[in-house]
């Protein structure tokens, strides 16, 4: 398929796990992406790995010149805009390594967890947009995640950005649905990611597996499927809406996870 012919799209966060794998797929598509990432190096990488039809800018979302310019980058280098897919998140050590409970919150990492994680997006948005409806409109895809819908007793701050998103997510969609512009989120559980599989423990990968309805937890490439989707002419109609990838996740009770971690735990004594 070659949905986003002659089309531009910018990726934040591109150089690596799921923005990597949105931008694989936007180029195998036809379209050109401005691959942005902190991670100058990567973002490089990356874009040498597409080829012609992608180029890297080294952008920190959280301030306001980058982003600004950021989108100048991708219309002057390919002439126009027609997507945005904010994926950039604060996941290094220092930050969301650090993303406790609530009493033991810093306010340092509260702060920088949003500047990347909602501040990054809806800056993001902000010049986007203009350029978006230069061109007739366009779409905007916003990574949210599960988190936004669970409390848990760690990441306070990680899913209280998430959360943001999905209000960010309506209101570009409210207020800007007569310019042709659709936004809409995505909101992954577990993704397969390099980092991921790197800092979880096979214990860990465990206790995941036994919260999930299906055996196998989303990669990129499943969540990039649906990221791609919305972007495309084929979700016209849709837009204010989040979508979650995890797998049957939520879709269920907990006791259905506690049964299926117990059930694991007795044949694993079994086996030894």
């Amino acid at each position: 398929m070659r949905r986003f012919e002659g089309k531009v799209a910018i990726v934040t966060g591109g150089a690596s796990g799921l923005g990597l794998a949105v931008a694989r797929r936007l180029v195998a598509e036809g379209a050109s992406v401005a691959i942005a990432d902190l991670d100058a190096a990567r973002a490089r990488a990356a874009a040498e790995e597409l080829g012609p039809q992608a180029a890297a800018v080294e952008v920190d979302v959280s301030v306001e010149a980058d982003a600004a310019r950021m989108v100048r980058f991708a219309v002057e280098r390919f002439g126009r805009l027609d997507v945005l897919h904010n994926n950039a998140a604060a996941l290094g050590a220092e930050v969301f390594g650090r993303d406790g409970g609530i009493v033991e919150m810093e306010v340092g990492v509260w702060d920088a967890t949003f500047a990347v994680n909602a501040r990054g997006a809806m800056l993001g948005c902000k010049h986007a947009i203009p350029a978006l409806r230069d061109g007739g409109g366009g779409a905007i895809v916003n990574t949210a995640s599960v988190s936004a819908f669970t409390g848990e007793d760690e990441h306070v701050a990680y899913a209280s950005s998430k959360a943001a998103l999905l209000a960010l997510t309506r209101h570009v969609a409210s207020m800007h649905g007569a310019d042709r512009i659709r936004c809409n989120a995505v909101a992954p559980g577990l993704m397969l990611t390099p980092l991921a599989l790197e800092r979880l423990s096979a214990r860990q990968l465990e206790e995941y597996r036994c919260e999930r309805l299906l055996p196998d937890a989303a990669t990129p490439d499943d969540v990039a499927n649906l990221v791609v989707f919305l972007a495309s002419p084929e979700a016209a109609c849709i837009t204010g809406q989040t979508y979650l990838v995890d797998a049957g996740t939520l879709a269920h009770r907990p006791r259905h996870a506690i049964k299926a971690f117990e059930a694991a735990l007795r044949a694993d004594r079994l086996t030894r």
